[in-house]
Protein backbone atom coordinates (compact mmCIF):
# COMPACT_ATOMS: atom_id res chain seq x y z
CA UNK A 1 0.00 0.00 0.00
CA UNK A 2 1.68 3.22 -1.18
CA UNK A 3 -0.02 5.25 1.58
CA UNK A 4 1.40 2.96 4.26
CA UNK A 5 4.85 3.17 2.69
CA UNK A 6 4.71 6.97 2.71
CA UNK A 7 3.76 7.00 6.39
CA UNK A 8 7.05 5.28 7.19
CA UNK A 9 9.04 8.15 5.64
CA UNK A 10 10.90 5.95 3.18
CA UNK A 11 13.25 7.72 0.77
CA UNK A 12 12.97 5.05 -1.89
CA UNK A 13 11.05 1.87 -2.66
CA UNK A 14 11.88 -0.91 -5.14
CA UNK A 15 9.10 -3.07 -6.57
CA UNK A 16 10.43 -6.22 -8.24
CA UNK A 17 8.26 -8.21 -10.63
CA UNK A 18 5.37 -5.82 -11.23
CA UNK A 19 3.17 -6.94 -14.17
CA UNK A 20 3.63 -4.69 -17.18
CA UNK A 21 -0.08 -3.89 -17.37
CA UNK A 22 0.10 -2.37 -13.88
CA UNK A 23 2.88 0.07 -14.77
CA UNK A 24 1.34 3.43 -15.77
CA UNK A 25 2.10 4.47 -19.37
CA UNK A 26 4.55 1.58 -19.74
CA UNK A 27 7.28 1.99 -22.37
CA UNK A 28 9.44 -0.78 -23.80
CA UNK A 29 12.64 1.05 -22.78
CA UNK A 30 11.59 0.44 -19.17
CA UNK A 31 11.75 -3.34 -19.61
CA UNK A 32 14.79 -3.79 -17.31
CA UNK A 33 13.77 -1.18 -14.76
CA UNK A 34 12.51 2.37 -14.33
CA UNK A 35 12.47 4.94 -11.53
CA UNK A 36 9.61 7.33 -10.80
CA UNK A 37 9.46 10.17 -8.30
CA UNK A 38 6.28 10.70 -6.32
CA UNK A 39 6.77 13.84 -4.26
CA UNK A 40 9.88 13.14 -2.17
CA UNK A 41 9.62 9.38 -2.65
CA UNK A 42 11.58 7.55 -5.35
CA UNK A 43 9.92 4.38 -6.65
CA UNK A 44 11.89 1.85 -8.67
CA UNK A 45 9.98 -0.70 -10.72
CA UNK A 46 11.28 -3.84 -12.44
CA UNK A 47 8.69 -5.44 -14.74
CA UNK A 48 7.69 -9.08 -14.38
CA UNK A 49 9.49 -10.28 -17.51
CA UNK A 50 11.46 -13.51 -17.88
CA UNK A 51 14.59 -11.64 -18.96
CA UNK A 52 14.63 -9.84 -15.61
CA UNK A 53 15.24 -13.08 -13.75
CA UNK A 54 18.76 -11.85 -13.03
CA UNK A 55 20.02 -10.20 -9.85
CA UNK A 56 21.96 -7.57 -11.80
CA UNK A 57 18.81 -5.74 -12.92
CA UNK A 58 17.49 -5.57 -9.37
CA UNK A 59 20.83 -4.33 -8.10
CA UNK A 60 21.13 -1.63 -10.77
CA UNK A 61 17.69 -0.22 -10.06
CA UNK A 62 18.25 -0.27 -6.31
CA UNK A 63 21.58 1.51 -6.63
CA UNK A 64 19.99 4.10 -8.93
CA UNK A 65 17.49 4.84 -6.16
CA UNK A 66 20.36 5.17 -3.68
CA UNK A 67 22.32 7.53 -5.92
CA UNK A 68 19.39 9.81 -6.71
CA UNK A 69 18.69 10.15 -2.99
CA UNK A 70 22.35 10.91 -2.27
CA UNK A 71 22.42 13.61 -4.97
CA UNK A 72 19.36 15.20 -3.37
CA UNK A 73 21.31 15.22 -0.08
CA UNK A 74 24.32 16.93 -1.68
CA UNK A 75 26.51 13.85 -1.40
CA UNK A 76 28.53 12.36 -4.23
CA UNK A 77 27.49 8.85 -5.31
CA UNK A 78 30.48 6.87 -6.54
CA UNK A 79 30.53 3.78 -8.73
CA UNK A 80 33.62 2.18 -7.32
CA UNK A 81 35.36 -0.06 -4.81
CA UNK A 82 37.09 1.00 -1.62
CA UNK A 83 39.20 -0.76 0.96
CA UNK A 84 41.62 -0.25 3.78
CA UNK A 85 44.88 -1.89 2.71
CA UNK A 86 47.07 -2.86 5.66
CA UNK A 87 50.66 -3.94 5.06
CA UNK A 88 52.60 -6.38 7.21
CA UNK A 89 54.93 -3.54 8.21
CA UNK A 90 51.97 -1.76 9.83
CA UNK A 91 51.43 0.94 7.22
CA UNK A 92 47.95 1.36 5.78
CA UNK A 93 45.85 3.44 3.40
CA UNK A 94 42.23 3.72 2.33
CA UNK A 95 41.84 3.69 -1.44
CA UNK A 96 38.78 4.18 -3.63
CA UNK A 97 38.88 2.90 -7.21
CA UNK A 98 36.25 4.47 -9.47
CA UNK A 99 35.04 2.87 -12.68
CA UNK A 100 32.21 1.23 -14.56
CA UNK A 101 31.56 -2.49 -14.78
CA UNK A 102 34.64 -4.42 -15.87
CA UNK A 103 37.12 -1.63 -15.08
CA UNK A 104 39.01 -3.80 -12.61
CA UNK A 105 37.92 -2.29 -9.30
CA UNK A 106 37.16 -5.45 -7.35
CA UNK A 107 39.82 -7.41 -9.20
CA UNK A 108 42.53 -4.96 -8.14
CA UNK A 109 41.48 -5.26 -4.51
CA UNK A 110 41.56 -9.04 -4.84
CA UNK A 111 45.06 -8.82 -6.33
CA UNK A 112 46.19 -6.65 -3.42
CA UNK A 113 44.82 -9.20 -1.00
CA UNK A 114 46.97 -11.89 -2.60
CA UNK A 115 50.24 -9.96 -2.30
CA UNK A 116 52.63 -11.51 0.20
CA UNK A 117 53.51 -8.10 1.66
CA UNK A 118 49.88 -7.25 2.44
CA UNK A 119 48.52 -8.27 5.85
CA UNK A 120 44.89 -7.88 4.84
CA UNK A 121 42.49 -5.90 2.67
CA UNK A 122 39.40 -4.70 4.49
CA UNK A 123 36.84 -4.12 1.73
CA UNK A 124 34.35 -1.43 2.69
CA UNK A 125 32.78 -0.73 -0.71
CA UNK A 126 32.62 -3.29 -3.48
CA UNK A 127 30.64 -1.52 -6.19
CA UNK A 128 28.80 1.59 -5.04
CA UNK A 129 29.22 4.14 -2.29
CA UNK A 130 28.83 7.81 -1.55
CA UNK A 131 31.06 10.59 -0.30
CA UNK A 132 30.37 13.20 2.34
CA UNK A 133 32.46 15.83 4.15
CA UNK A 134 32.81 15.43 7.92
CA UNK A 135 35.10 17.54 10.09
CA UNK A 136 36.74 18.96 6.99
CA UNK A 137 37.63 15.56 5.48
CA UNK A 138 36.13 13.57 2.63
CA UNK A 139 34.62 10.36 3.97
CA UNK A 140 32.96 7.42 2.25
CA UNK A 141 29.99 5.18 2.98
CA UNK A 142 29.21 1.84 1.38
CA UNK A 143 25.96 0.31 0.17
CA UNK A 144 26.52 -3.45 0.19
CA UNK A 145 27.90 -6.24 2.35
CA UNK A 146 28.51 -8.63 -0.56
CA UNK A 147 30.53 -8.49 -3.78
CA UNK A 148 28.90 -9.19 -7.17
CA UNK A 149 32.03 -10.29 -9.05
CA UNK A 150 32.65 -11.52 -12.60
CA UNK A 151 33.61 -15.19 -12.36
CA UNK A 152 35.94 -14.93 -15.37
CA UNK A 153 38.08 -12.26 -13.72
CA UNK A 154 38.85 -14.26 -10.58
CA UNK A 155 41.90 -16.51 -10.23
CA UNK A 156 41.29 -20.16 -11.17
CA UNK A 157 39.77 -22.01 -8.25
CA UNK A 158 38.96 -18.89 -6.22
CA UNK A 159 35.20 -19.27 -6.60
CA UNK A 160 35.37 -22.88 -5.42
CA UNK A 161 37.44 -21.84 -2.43
CA UNK A 162 34.56 -19.61 -1.32
CA UNK A 163 31.78 -21.92 -2.49
CA UNK A 164 30.42 -22.48 1.02
CA UNK A 165 29.54 -18.79 1.36
CA UNK A 166 28.90 -17.78 -2.24
CA UNK A 167 25.94 -17.52 -4.59
CA UNK A 168 26.67 -18.38 -8.23
CA UNK A 169 24.81 -16.61 -11.05
CA UNK A 170 24.50 -18.05 -14.59
CA UNK A 171 27.92 -19.78 -14.42
CA UNK A 172 27.40 -21.34 -17.85
CA UNK A 173 26.97 -18.01 -19.66
CA UNK A 174 28.90 -14.85 -20.57
CA UNK A 175 29.21 -12.44 -17.64
CA UNK A 176 28.85 -15.23 -15.08
CA UNK A 177 28.84 -13.80 -11.57
CA UNK A 178 29.43 -14.92 -8.02
CA UNK A 179 28.22 -13.11 -4.89
CA UNK A 180 30.66 -13.29 -1.99
CA UNK A 181 30.10 -11.63 1.42
CA UNK A 182 32.95 -9.29 2.33
CA UNK A 183 32.00 -7.18 5.35
CA UNK A 184 29.39 -6.37 7.97
CA UNK A 185 26.74 -3.68 7.87
CA UNK A 186 28.16 -1.60 10.72
CA UNK A 187 31.55 -1.12 9.07
CA UNK A 188 30.07 -0.50 5.63
CA UNK A 189 27.96 2.43 6.87
CA UNK A 190 30.64 3.93 9.13
CA UNK A 191 32.13 7.13 7.59
CA UNK A 192 35.67 6.31 6.47
CA UNK A 193 38.21 9.01 5.47
CA UNK A 194 39.92 8.26 2.15
CA UNK A 195 43.58 8.64 1.17
CA UNK A 196 43.45 7.76 -2.55
CA UNK A 197 40.74 8.48 -5.14
CA UNK A 198 41.74 6.73 -8.37
CA UNK A 199 39.99 6.26 -11.69
CA UNK A 200 40.25 2.63 -12.84
CA UNK A 201 41.51 2.79 -16.43
CA UNK A 202 41.24 -0.69 -17.96
CA UNK A 203 42.17 0.22 -21.55
CA UNK A 204 45.63 1.85 -21.51
CA UNK A 205 48.48 -0.59 -22.04
CA UNK A 206 51.55 0.30 -19.99
CA UNK A 207 54.90 -1.40 -19.53
CA UNK A 208 56.56 0.34 -16.58
CA UNK A 209 55.58 0.83 -12.96
CA UNK A 210 55.86 4.60 -13.35
CA UNK A 211 52.91 4.52 -15.74
CA UNK A 212 50.63 2.20 -13.77
CA UNK A 213 49.44 4.90 -11.37
CA UNK A 214 49.48 8.61 -12.19
CA UNK A 215 48.24 11.57 -10.17
CA UNK A 216 46.45 14.65 -11.45
CA UNK A 217 47.86 18.09 -10.75
CA UNK A 218 44.59 19.98 -11.23
CA UNK A 219 40.89 19.69 -10.46
CA UNK A 220 40.15 20.37 -14.13
CA UNK A 221 42.16 17.36 -15.30
CA UNK A 222 40.57 15.14 -12.67
CA UNK A 223 37.08 16.26 -13.67
CA UNK A 224 37.90 15.63 -17.33
CA UNK A 225 38.99 12.03 -16.74
CA UNK A 226 36.32 11.08 -14.23
CA UNK A 227 33.56 12.75 -16.25
CA UNK A 228 34.56 10.95 -19.45
CA UNK A 229 34.15 7.59 -17.73
CA UNK A 230 36.02 5.69 -20.42
CA UNK A 231 36.47 1.92 -20.34
CA UNK A 232 36.96 -1.04 -22.62
CA UNK A 233 33.84 -3.14 -22.36
CA UNK A 234 34.42 -6.73 -21.24
CA UNK A 235 30.98 -8.11 -22.00
CA UNK A 236 29.60 -7.18 -18.58
CA UNK A 237 26.81 -5.33 -20.38
CA UNK A 238 25.41 -5.31 -23.92
CA UNK A 239 28.13 -2.84 -24.93
CA UNK A 240 31.27 -3.71 -26.85
CA UNK A 241 34.58 -1.94 -27.42
CA UNK A 242 35.50 1.46 -25.99
CA UNK A 243 32.60 3.10 -24.20
CA UNK A 244 32.00 6.25 -22.18
CA UNK A 245 29.64 6.80 -19.28
CA UNK A 246 29.45 10.06 -17.35
CA UNK A 247 31.50 9.62 -14.17
CA UNK A 248 31.44 5.87 -14.89
CA UNK A 249 28.04 5.92 -13.21
CA UNK A 250 24.94 5.28 -15.33
CA UNK A 251 22.93 4.81 -12.15
CA UNK A 252 21.57 8.26 -11.36
CA UNK A 253 24.62 10.43 -12.05
CA UNK A 254 24.00 10.78 -15.78
CA UNK A 255 20.28 11.39 -15.22
CA UNK A 256 21.08 14.27 -12.84
CA UNK A 257 24.25 15.39 -14.58
CA UNK A 258 24.04 19.12 -13.82
CA UNK A 259 23.54 18.69 -10.07
CA UNK A 260 26.03 15.83 -9.94
CA UNK A 261 28.76 17.83 -11.68
CA UNK A 262 28.54 20.66 -9.14
CA UNK A 263 28.77 18.15 -6.29
CA UNK A 264 31.69 16.33 -7.95
CA UNK A 265 33.65 19.55 -8.40
CA UNK A 266 33.07 20.45 -4.74
CA UNK A 267 34.34 17.08 -3.52
CA UNK A 268 37.36 16.99 -5.82
CA UNK A 269 38.30 20.47 -4.66
CA UNK A 270 38.10 19.33 -1.04
CA UNK A 271 40.28 16.31 -1.86
CA UNK A 272 42.98 18.49 -3.38
CA UNK A 273 42.79 20.85 -0.39
CA UNK A 274 43.12 18.07 2.17
CA UNK A 275 45.83 15.97 0.53
CA UNK A 276 43.78 13.12 -0.87
CA UNK A 277 45.76 11.72 -3.81
CA UNK A 278 43.58 11.93 -6.92
CA UNK A 279 44.64 10.10 -10.06
CA UNK A 280 44.32 7.08 -12.30
CA UNK A 281 45.27 3.41 -11.93
CA UNK A 282 45.85 1.39 -15.10
CA UNK A 283 44.39 -2.08 -14.47
CA UNK A 284 44.65 -3.24 -18.13
CA UNK A 285 41.68 -5.53 -17.50
CA UNK A 286 40.39 -4.66 -20.97
CA UNK A 287 43.76 -5.11 -22.71
CA UNK A 288 44.13 -8.42 -24.51
CA UNK A 289 46.70 -10.62 -22.83
CA UNK A 290 46.68 -8.67 -19.56
CA UNK A 291 43.26 -9.67 -18.22
CA UNK A 292 44.79 -11.47 -15.23
CA UNK A 293 48.28 -9.94 -14.97
CA UNK A 294 47.21 -6.31 -15.35
CA UNK A 295 45.44 -5.98 -12.03
CA UNK A 296 48.30 -7.80 -10.28
CA UNK A 297 50.84 -5.34 -11.69
CA UNK A 298 48.65 -2.39 -10.71
CA UNK A 299 48.22 -3.81 -7.22
CA UNK A 300 51.96 -4.30 -6.85
CA UNK A 301 52.57 -0.67 -7.83
CA UNK A 302 49.94 0.55 -5.40
CA UNK A 303 51.51 -1.49 -2.62
CA UNK A 304 54.81 0.33 -3.22
CA UNK A 305 53.02 3.68 -2.84
CA UNK A 306 51.54 2.67 0.50
CA UNK A 307 54.91 1.33 1.61
CA UNK A 308 56.43 4.79 1.07
CA UNK A 309 53.76 6.61 3.10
Amino acid sequence: DIVDIKSKKASGVLIFGLPVEKIPDYKTEWKNGVVFKDGELYVGVIPALDENDYFGYMKKTMLTLHNLIRIDQGRLPVHGSMARIVLKNGKSAVAMFVGDSGAGKSETLDALNRLEEVAYVDVIIDDMGSLDILNGRVVAYGTETGAFVRLDDLPPGYAYYTMDRSIFMNPDKINARVIVPFNNYREVITPTPIDFFLYANNYTEVHSDDERIIFFDSIEKALEVFSAGKRMSKGTTSEEGMTESYFANPFGAVQRKEEHHKIAEKFLRKMFETGVKVGEIRTMLGVEGYEKEGTYLAAKTFFKLVEKM
